[in-house]
């Protein structure tokens, strides 16, 4: 496993970082697909081994149970002070007022269910995990300041929103001399690659580290086309992101990895991780074999040329993935 550092901070995390929404218990939630606890528990194993030390979750993944699962799977395997544990708050935990969102109230709140679940004292960084346009942005900066200088949140980050959200985000936080974000995890892969034209360049002007969502673009770039799995039978939010015009693409990376005699998943990875201010895709896995493509694509290095290919049949997109 590789190294970097996230952004400009000192907090180095491994190239590749496992992503646990697919982890919780099925019957709670939105993702019937999740994997539940037995199941779950040795991709933390594989990925310990493999030298895998950052672990994305969220308050909303499966209820609750996401959070639950990862923290016994790691206080299990890990060395906490070794691992850099990440999650998320903005969506709906219960019914009612205050019940989603980034005021201060939810974030106070939301904070301390998660440490509760994950069975840990802090997270090393805490994500807000949408733009929130009912609260002021610097209601929402001063509770995260005020998380991490309670020691619950060693770092704070952002996730998909539009280059003058977070401009306005660093800005404010600068002007404010509270915590700025250190991390933008963002829609971005072969498919889909408008963070390219305002995001990204923010992100290195800053020094912000980029962990980009769906990295394989949920899957489509790791099988045929016109394959479906579990997921994609129920995924309403995924079928919004990607369009037929997007089949050379995956035709592309297929080819790509016939010849290099490799799994698409490497060929698909690889590109990302090269990427300036990619500092470490978030993968979802499944199977253990998703696992050890991802950590295999660390090595994988591209040529020139098939860096031109697979770039060549993009078209632009609309935006997707803020809400």
């Amino acid at each position: 496993m590789q190294y970097t550092k996230l952004g400009s901070t000192g907090l180095d995390v491994s190239r590749i970082c496992l992503g646990c929404m697919s982890y919780g218990e099925p019957g709670r939630g939105a993702h019937p697909w999740s994997l539940d606890e037995d199941a779950a528990r040795p991709f933390f194993r594989r990925a310990i081994e493999a030298g895998v030390n950052f672990f994305d979750t969220a308050n909303v993944y499966s209820a609750g149970s996401s959070e639950e699962i990862t923290g016994r799977a790691l206080a299990e395997y890990a060395n906490r002070d070794e691992i850099v544990l990440a999650t998320k708050v903005h969506g709906p935990m219960r019914r009612g007022p205050n019940s989603s969102g980034l005021s201060r109230k939810a974030i106070m709140t939301e904070i301390d269910a998660s440490l509760r679940r994950l069975g840990t004292d802090y997270v090393d960084l805490y994500q807000i995990h949408r733009w929130d346009p009912r609260t002021p942005i610097e209601e929402t900066l001063e509770a995260l300041h005020d998380v991490v200088k309670a020691g619950k949140a060693r770092y704070i980050g952002a996730s998909s929103m539009y280059a003058w959200q977070f401009t306005k985000a660093l800005f404010v936080a600068d002007a404010h001399g509270w915590t700025r974000f250190a991390s933008m995890q963002n829609h971005y892969n072969l498919i889909y690659r408008e963070e390219e034209r305002e995001m990204l360049p923010l992100c290195e002007d800053q020094g912000v580290g980029v962990i980009p969502w769906s990295p394989l673009a949920r899957g489509r770039l790791t099988r045929d086309w016109d394959a479906t799995t579990a997921r994609t039978e129920t995924d309403e939010f995924g079928r919004k992101l990607y369009t037929e015009g997007d089949r050379a693409i995956v035709d592309e990376v297929a080819r790509i990895g016939t010849e290099r005699g490799v799994p698409r998943a490497q060929v698909a990875l690889a590109w990302l991780l090269g990427r300036p201010t990619v500092a470490a895709p978030i993968i979802g896995a499944t199977k253990l074999s998703h696992l050890d493509d991802a950590v295999a694509a660390v090595d994988l290095a591209l040529t020139a040329d098939e860096i031109a290919q697979l770039e060549k049949p993009y078209t632009p997109h609309p935006i997707a993935g803020f809400a």
